[in-house]
């Protein structure tokens, strides 16, 4: 069973729209429940795509410099350039990777589609070495099918 119980999240957000918080109210909803998990959810980033750029537009955890990234740059940049998430165990085994700080050892990223078009993308750095599964992805492309709803 995953750590991060997508449907409660899932849940929380229907809610949040319910009661019209807007986008980026969601958007930071979405980032806090996320972390809230706890470990392996170290931060939590979620970007927008505008145009070919990632734009940062709410997180939860550690702040990070990188606020734009561009389209194949960087795990999060190659997971929409490839249109493929992107569960990297170790990211010192990256070469294009962008360490938004020193003690972040892996990361997932999961795209926020509707339909084909990506919008944006859920981006979650861990401390832990390798602590992705299946299912703590699966509760993650939950929060991210809700949003892509939602938004």
């Amino acid at each position: 069973m995953p750590i991060l119980d997508g449907d409660k999240v899932m849940a929380a957000l229907r809610g949040a729209f319910t009661r019209e918080v807007g986008r980026q109210g969601l958007l930071i909803l979405a980032a806090e429940r996320i972390r809230a998990a706890g470990a392996p959810y170290t931060s939590v980033y979620l970007y927008m795509l505008q145009g070919n750029d990632l734009v940062l537009e709410a997180f939860a955890g550690r702040e990070t410099e990188h606020t734009r990234i561009a389209v194949g740059q960087g795990v999060c940049g190659t997971a929409v350039a490839t249109g493929q998430d992107q569960n990297v165990p170790d990211v010192t085994a990256v070469a294009n990777y962008l360490a938004c700080n020193t003690w972040t050892r892996s990361e997932l990223v999961v795209l926020i589609r509707r339909g084909d078009v990506i919008l944006g993308q859920i981006d979650i750095d861990s401390d832990e070495p390798g602590p992705f599964t299946a299912d703590e992805e699966g509760a993650v492309r939950k929060v991210a099918d809700a949003l892509a709803v939602l938004l």
